[in-house]
């Protein structure tokens, strides 16, 4: 759960005061504890602010997702999950992405391919093998996010996920995993027996 409460308050105020100033005390009250309602809150109210944290958090996840490259940081379901909850949690739209790995499971890159609604984004295989071929990976894993907060895969995600299975294997690159993330939980697909 991403709450407040879960950080050292007096170093996330810290952390925030830069960014909004004399409102940083409103937001944590008004945020009821609730990191993500914190974040929306501070995009509706303070515009300006808002963009220079987002940058500044965008900056944070390139600084980690260089870490991350050339590293066998993605050889277990838990890890992936980990970082795709970082990744993907507390969107208000659903995004579709992409993980590509080299032959030894390492980072090449991470592609959010589609973005779509509330409820729903179109992924078309074509522009996948594309992106895959660009990497020249031997593996995938994909993901997408549920703003409702179901984290269950549908018919819909299992018949895609197998779909691009089906292609991906054409070219001899292997898919690893599907995690569908939603609220607090991340679930994966090799774990449910369903890839």
């Amino acid at each position: 759960m991403d709450t407040i409460s879960s950080f050292d308050n007096v170093s996330l105020k810290e952390l925030l005061l830069p960014f909004f100033g004399q409102h940083t005390d409103a937001l944590l009250l008004q945020s009821e504890g609730r990191l993500s309602l914190l974040l929306k809150l501070s995009r509706k109210l303070y515009a300006r602010q808002s963009r220079l944290f987002d940058a500044a958090a965008e900056c944070a996840k390139r600084a980690a997702l260089e870490e991350l490259g050339g590293q066998d940081c993605f050889s277990s379901p838990k890890a992936v999950c980990e970082y795709l909850h970082w990744h993907l949690g507390g969107r208000e739209y659903e995004a579709f992405v992409m993980l590509t790995l080299d032959s030894q499971n390492r980072l090449l890159r991470v592609h959010e391919c589609f973005r779509g609604t509330l409820a729903q984004t179109s992924v078309y295989p074509r522009e996948i093998v594309k992106l895959v071929l660009q990497d020249n990976a031997a593996a995938a894993i994909f993901a997408h996010n549920q703003p409702s907060g179901v984290a269950e895969p549908s018919r819909a995600d299992e018949l895609l996920t197998q779909t691009l299975k089906q292609t991906l294997a054409l070219i001899d690159v292997r898919v690893l995993d599907h995690f569908v993330v939603a609220g607090g939980r991340t679930v994966s697909f090799a774990e449910l027996g369903i890839l």
